[in-house]
């Protein structure tokens, strides 16, 4: 009696379909990185806000000296910068090299302004004899807002890096690592800002 074998059921030839996850963006020495520095800023909140709860009229006082105004405008350009990291990870997502160039110059535009304008409200500390020594309020303001500074700083270094990288078309779809990377310490310096505006110069 002769038999039929059915064949096995052979696999596509693509192999089986690989689920694919959310991932973390970026190098995930770039996150240590971030950790360690939104605990240095958390440990400078969090002795601010104890040096004012024992003075609190000195810190409202000095606080409402302060140019308000400039640093909302900081605020606006750090967060525009941000929206233009991201409008450059999305072009280098899609294969747009020119695109994701263009943003991330804006980006570095937008970041030298908010270094102009901080450094015109030192020059007018300055030329009120305002330093760290000045008082409590203005050691911590000078402190945290310069080493927040120094971070933009670096900041903008990395941008005009990734600035040269797309110019030259070195991010793609499987090859973002040093875009995402140097875009989520960008958003780590936004989000800072976005906590040390309002404690230090609107919160009374």
């Amino acid at each position: 009696m002769n038999t039929v074998t059915t064949p096995p059921s052979s696999l596509p030839a693509g192999g089986p379909a690989q689920a694919h996850g959310p991932r973390l963006a970026g190098d995930l020495a770039i996150w240590f990185f971030i950790l360690a520095e939104l605990l240095a800023f958390g440990v400078f909140f969090a002795a601010y806000a104890f040096a004012r709860a024992k003075n609190i009229e000195l810190f409202a006082a000095e606080q409402a000296a302060l140019n308000r105004n400039a640093g909302a405008l900081n605020t606006v350009l750090l967060l525009t910068a941000s929206y233009f990291v991201v409008r450059a990870v999305q072009a280098a997502e899609a294969q747009a090299s020119r695109q994701c160039a263009n943003w991330l110059g804006g980006a570095i535009l937008t970041g030298l302004g908010f270094i102009v304008v901080k450094l015109s409200e030192y020059a007018a500390a300055f030329e009120h004899n305002i330093s760290l020594s000045s008082s409590t309020f203005h050691m911590f303001y000078l402190s945290l807002t310069f080493f927040h500074f120094m971070h933009v700083i670096l900041g903008l270094v990395i941008l005009i890096a990734m600035w040269n990288g797309a110019r030259q078309g070195r991010y793609r779809p499987g090859e973002m690592n040093g875009l995402e990377t140097g875009a989520a310490y960008w958003h780590m310096v936004d989000l800072v800002w976005l906590i040390l505006f309002p404690l230090v110069y609107v919160i009374h």
